[in-house]
Protein backbone atom coordinates (compact mmCIF):
# COMPACT_ATOMS: atom_id res chain seq x y z
CA UNK A 1 0.00 0.00 0.00
CA UNK A 2 1.27 3.48 -0.83
CA UNK A 3 0.64 6.87 0.68
CA UNK A 4 -0.74 8.09 -2.64
CA UNK A 5 -4.53 7.87 -2.72
CA UNK A 6 -7.27 8.92 -5.05
CA UNK A 7 -10.51 10.12 -3.58
CA UNK A 8 -13.61 8.06 -4.32
CA UNK A 9 -15.13 10.86 -6.41
CA UNK A 10 -11.97 11.19 -8.50
CA UNK A 11 -11.83 7.44 -9.12
CA UNK A 12 -15.55 7.26 -9.91
CA UNK A 13 -15.35 10.28 -12.18
CA UNK A 14 -12.49 8.90 -14.25
CA UNK A 15 -14.16 5.47 -14.49
CA UNK A 16 -17.47 7.01 -15.53
CA UNK A 17 -15.80 9.24 -18.11
CA UNK A 18 -14.27 6.22 -19.85
CA UNK A 19 -17.56 4.28 -19.98
CA UNK A 20 -20.08 5.60 -22.50
CA UNK A 21 -23.71 5.63 -21.45
CA UNK A 22 -25.50 2.42 -22.54
CA UNK A 23 -28.93 2.93 -24.09
CA UNK A 24 -31.17 -0.09 -24.61
CA UNK A 25 -33.35 0.01 -27.70
CA UNK A 26 -35.97 -2.37 -29.10
CA UNK A 27 -37.06 -2.21 -32.74
CA UNK A 28 -39.60 -4.02 -34.87
CA UNK A 29 -39.18 -5.66 -38.25
CA UNK A 30 -42.68 -5.51 -39.69
CA UNK A 31 -42.96 -7.38 -43.00
CA UNK A 32 -46.01 -7.37 -45.27
CA UNK A 33 -46.29 -8.81 -48.79
CA UNK A 34 -42.52 -8.89 -49.24
CA UNK A 35 -42.07 -5.34 -47.96
CA UNK A 36 -40.48 -4.06 -44.74
CA UNK A 37 -41.70 -1.05 -42.75
CA UNK A 38 -39.05 1.61 -42.08
CA UNK A 39 -39.32 5.05 -40.48
CA UNK A 40 -37.44 8.31 -40.80
CA UNK A 41 -36.03 9.92 -37.67
CA UNK A 42 -37.40 13.42 -36.97
CA UNK A 43 -35.03 16.10 -38.27
CA UNK A 44 -34.55 17.65 -34.81
CA UNK A 45 -33.48 14.36 -33.15
CA UNK A 46 -30.09 12.63 -32.81
CA UNK A 47 -29.25 11.29 -36.31
CA UNK A 48 -32.22 13.27 -37.62
CA UNK A 49 -33.38 12.53 -41.15
CA UNK A 50 -31.85 9.05 -41.26
CA UNK A 51 -34.04 6.00 -41.78
CA UNK A 52 -34.40 3.22 -39.22
CA UNK A 53 -36.49 0.31 -38.09
CA UNK A 54 -39.32 1.58 -35.89
CA UNK A 55 -38.77 1.34 -32.16
CA UNK A 56 -37.14 3.22 -29.34
CA UNK A 57 -35.58 3.34 -25.91
CA UNK A 58 -36.55 0.77 -23.33
CA UNK A 59 -37.97 2.32 -20.18
CA UNK A 60 -37.18 1.11 -16.67
CA UNK A 61 -39.08 -2.07 -15.84
CA UNK A 62 -40.09 -2.79 -19.46
CA UNK A 63 -39.26 -5.95 -21.32
CA UNK A 64 -37.80 -5.43 -24.78
CA UNK A 65 -40.94 -7.01 -26.26
CA UNK A 66 -43.26 -4.60 -24.42
CA UNK A 67 -41.04 -1.70 -25.50
CA UNK A 68 -41.45 -2.64 -29.18
CA UNK A 69 -45.25 -2.78 -28.87
CA UNK A 70 -45.38 0.58 -27.04
CA UNK A 71 -42.99 2.34 -29.42
CA UNK A 72 -44.76 1.16 -32.59
CA UNK A 73 -48.08 2.30 -31.13
CA UNK A 74 -46.62 5.72 -30.24
CA UNK A 75 -44.67 6.24 -33.49
CA UNK A 76 -47.05 4.74 -36.04
CA UNK A 77 -50.36 4.02 -34.30
CA UNK A 78 -50.10 0.31 -35.06
CA UNK A 79 -50.68 -2.71 -32.86
CA UNK A 80 -48.22 -5.54 -33.39
CA UNK A 81 -47.62 -9.03 -32.14
CA UNK A 82 -43.96 -9.35 -31.18
CA UNK A 83 -42.32 -12.51 -32.47
CA UNK A 84 -38.82 -13.93 -32.58
CA UNK A 85 -35.65 -12.02 -31.86
CA UNK A 86 -33.89 -11.58 -35.23
CA UNK A 87 -30.72 -9.73 -34.21
CA UNK A 88 -28.98 -8.15 -31.20
CA UNK A 89 -26.34 -5.49 -31.82
CA UNK A 90 -24.19 -3.26 -29.63
CA UNK A 91 -22.89 -0.16 -31.39
CA UNK A 92 -20.56 2.46 -29.92
CA UNK A 93 -20.90 6.15 -30.75
CA UNK A 94 -18.36 8.62 -29.30
CA UNK A 95 -20.62 9.66 -26.43
CA UNK A 96 -22.81 6.59 -25.90
CA UNK A 97 -23.30 2.93 -26.66
CA UNK A 98 -26.53 1.50 -28.06
CA UNK A 99 -27.71 -2.04 -27.39
CA UNK A 100 -30.38 -2.89 -29.96
CA UNK A 101 -32.71 -5.86 -30.15
CA UNK A 102 -34.63 -6.34 -33.41
CA UNK A 103 -37.81 -8.44 -33.28
CA UNK A 104 -39.98 -9.78 -36.07
CA UNK A 105 -43.42 -8.23 -35.60
CA UNK A 106 -46.78 -9.05 -37.16
CA UNK A 107 -49.10 -6.16 -37.89
CA UNK A 108 -52.34 -6.89 -36.03
CA UNK A 109 -54.32 -3.69 -36.23
CA UNK A 110 -54.34 -0.27 -37.93
CA UNK A 111 -52.43 1.07 -40.89
CA UNK A 112 -49.26 3.02 -40.05
CA UNK A 113 -49.30 6.80 -39.92
CA UNK A 114 -46.39 9.10 -39.05
CA UNK A 115 -47.35 10.14 -35.51
CA UNK A 116 -43.89 10.74 -34.03
CA UNK A 117 -41.54 9.96 -36.90
CA UNK A 118 -40.63 12.07 -39.91
CA UNK A 119 -42.09 9.64 -42.43
CA UNK A 120 -42.49 5.92 -43.08
CA UNK A 121 -42.13 3.64 -46.08
CA UNK A 122 -42.78 0.04 -47.07
CA UNK A 123 -39.68 -1.10 -48.98
CA UNK A 124 -38.54 -4.21 -50.84
CA UNK A 125 -35.12 -5.74 -50.12
CA UNK A 126 -33.35 -4.16 -53.14
CA UNK A 127 -34.69 -0.71 -52.16
CA UNK A 128 -33.18 -0.72 -48.65
CA UNK A 129 -29.83 0.57 -49.96
CA UNK A 130 -31.61 3.66 -51.35
CA UNK A 131 -32.17 4.85 -47.76
CA UNK A 132 -29.51 6.16 -45.37
CA UNK A 133 -29.53 4.34 -42.00
CA UNK A 134 -27.47 4.92 -38.83
CA UNK A 135 -24.21 2.97 -38.61
CA UNK A 136 -25.73 0.89 -35.80
CA UNK A 137 -28.09 -0.79 -38.30
CA UNK A 138 -25.39 -1.85 -40.79
CA UNK A 139 -25.04 -5.47 -39.64
CA UNK A 140 -28.81 -6.00 -39.75
CA UNK A 141 -29.01 -4.39 -43.20
CA UNK A 142 -26.37 -6.83 -44.44
CA UNK A 143 -28.29 -9.76 -42.96
CA UNK A 144 -31.56 -8.59 -44.53
CA UNK A 145 -29.87 -8.30 -47.94
CA UNK A 146 -28.38 -11.80 -47.64
CA UNK A 147 -31.44 -13.56 -46.16
CA UNK A 148 -34.45 -13.58 -48.48
CA UNK A 149 -36.17 -16.05 -46.15
CA UNK A 150 -36.58 -13.25 -43.57
CA UNK A 151 -38.82 -11.42 -46.04
CA UNK A 152 -41.31 -14.28 -46.40
CA UNK A 153 -44.43 -14.30 -44.26
CA UNK A 154 -44.25 -16.64 -41.30
CA UNK A 155 -40.48 -17.11 -41.66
Amino acid sequence: MTDETISGSEAAGSALDSQPKLIEVAAGLVFRNGLLLITQRPSHSHLGGLWEFPGGKREAGETFEYCVRRELQEELGIDVEVGELIESITHHYPDKAIFLKFFRCNLRQNEPCALSCGAFAWVAAPELRNYVFPAADERLLERLAASPELWRAGA
